[in-house]
């Protein structure tokens, strides 16, 4: 027996969460459908279409990242609540990339992804509420800063392939997280919020697992296609993702995610 209602496809409850505009809704439909999923409360079924565009709150204002205003300098209040703000919009929208992957693909790659992927979803919003706390104790929220729109965009222009979405989404976007996630802690700690430098730990070391996640099923992907993964990289983010991969790397973290030097420095 179904105890949540009409939502008893996992692609009818992860539509809801996809679509609900609200952030705390969002994040309390992420982690349900991760909970009714892992419980055995929805059917492995995909009778419902994902959005080509999650719902959004009114704030924050989306701009293209060019247009996006400066920080401010890195110590000053301005600075600091900046940076809150941008990561805590990285991973509202990260929330809406993992239920899309789950919700879009999960059909196809079947029922451990379709796990992997909703948890991954659930961390998501679990890092969204932390940091909005955060943003909360510096005096200010989600929503009070423009944000920039890029983030979908790359799910958005591989909604039509899964090997696609993985090479772009977990094994290059968040796979920057790694590299850049140290520098931040170090910046945190250096102006004494050693709060937020333990969310951004917690952060680092779900994100190394959650591309491990990404560069797994991207390897069984090319299996599908009799494709070597490495060549099938290489072309579809040169394919999807505009510019070039920007060193520094975070190598060790990088490999603990299964993602080989030779593979993103031949892209750099």
């Amino acid at each position: 027996m179904h105890s949540n209602g009409p939502c008893v496809t996992v692609s009818a409850a992860i539509r809801l969460a996809l679509c609900e505009s609200d952030p705390r809704a969002k994040v309390m439909l992420a982690r349900k459908v991760a909970r009714d999923w892992r419980v055995g409360q929805l059917d492995f079924v995909f009778d419902a279409a994902m959005p080509e565009t999650p719902g959004r709150p009114e704030a924050p204002v989306l701009l293209a990242p060019g247009q996006m205003p400066k920080r401010g300098k890195a110590g000053s209040e301005r600075g600091r609540i900046a940076l809150w703000h941008a990561l805590a919009h990285i991973e509202f929208v990260a929330i809406d990339l993992a239920l899309d992957m789950a919700g879009r693909f999960g059909e196809q790659m079947g029922r451990s992804f379709v796990s992997d992927f909703l948890g991954v979803a659930a961390d998501e919003a679990m890092h969204f509420m932390l940091l909005e706390r955060h943003l909360h104790t510096l005096g200010s929220h989600y929503g009070a800063l423009p944000a920039h729109d890029g983030l979908w965009s790359a799910a958005h222009d591989t909604r039509h392939d899964v090997a696609a979405r993985l090479a772009v989404v977990p094994m290059v976007l968040e796979a920057r997280g790694l590299d850049v996630t140290p520098t931040t802690i170090a910046r945190v700690e250096s102006v004494g919020d050693f709060r937020g430098a333990r969310i951004l730990k917690r952060i680092l070391d779900d994100e190394i697992r959650h591309v491990r996640f990404g560069a797994n099923y991207f390897e069984m992907a090319a299996k599908r296609l009799a494709a070597d993964p490495s060549e099938l990289w290489k072309t579809l983010v040169s394919r999807h993702f505009p510019g070039s991969l920007k060193p520094p790397f975070n190598d060790s973290a990088r490999l603990a995610a299964g993602l080989s030097r030779d593979l993103y420095t031949a892209l750099a």
